[in-house]
């Protein structure tokens, strides 16, 4: 039994000791991001409420370090005490998952309901000018930029009688000439705009990425139940002794 212990004891060691350092980087770019002005140039982050994911990364690397040094020093020390801490922790993380991925599911229709009410007033907005309409019009005139995309939902004509707006020096849908070959443009009222709307390059990412979202997911329940399984082994070898 003293080699099985050891044994597991140092491989629960080695286990939380990585989780740790991912922890640790986690942490680490979140805090880098949020705090770091030329990051937030890189990323364009330029706006109060694109700091949530960064802060939602902070949150996570902090739980994932906490719960890598509990299982590091339980295994090291044998305490059951931090054992016991890191098994309940993680079983938490592995219930919501579980839990989010059965509510994902059961409500899929009301979700896919709200995204496409959330789009809709989106959309609507590129038709104002009010200060709200002008940083959501700001916002997707980079993503227009970067996916080679126009408007939300119907294209160009999203944006009203604002198709002409001018927003960092471009109006709005620009489609440059290299992008015409590649029919990617479309003509409108004496220009070339993007002619796909923004929805489906989103749409088409995430379907395109599911497989990889999928199986980082699982990648992740494996990791947690094998961490699940050590530590509770050691747990009730160490109970014996």
């Amino acid at each position: 039994m003293a080699g099985v212990s050891r044994c597991l004891k140092y491989s629960m060691f080695i286990f939380n000791f990585l989780f740790w350092v991912c922890g640790c980087i986690i942490l680490g770019v979140s805090i880098w991001i949020r705090v770091n002005k030329d990051a937030q140039e890189a990323l364009n982050i330029n706006n109060s409420n694109m700091f949530v994911g960064a802060d939602v990364l902070i949150a996570v690397g902090s739980i994932i370090m906490i719960l890598g040094f509990l299982g590091c020093c339980g295994a090291i020390k044998e305490s059951r005490c931090m054992l016991l801490l890191f098994f309940i922790g993680l079983l938490l993380i592995l219930i919501l998952q579980v839990t989010g991925g059965i509510l994902g599911a059961v409500y899929k229709p009301q979700l896919e309901e709200g995204f496409n009410l959330v789009i809709t007033e989106a959309a609507n907005l590129l038709k104002e000018n009010t200060e709200n309409a002008k940083q959501v019009q700001e916002s997707l005139q980079k993503f227009q930029l970067q996916g080679h995309c126009c408007g939300i939902v119907d294209g160009i004509t999203d944006w009203g009688n604002n198709y002409n707006l001018v927003i960092d020096g471009k109006a709005v849908c620009e489609c440059e000439r290299k992008y015409q070959e590649e029919n990617l443009c479309t003509y409108f009222q004496g220009r070339y705009v993007f002619k796909e709307p923004c929805k489906t390059v989103i749409l088409n990412f995430l379907q395109t990425n599911m497989d990889i979202i999928m199986g980082i997911a699982f990648g992740m329940a494996v990791i947690e139940v094998l961490g699940l399984v050590f530590s509770m082994c050691l747990y009730c070898q160490i109970q014996r002794k």
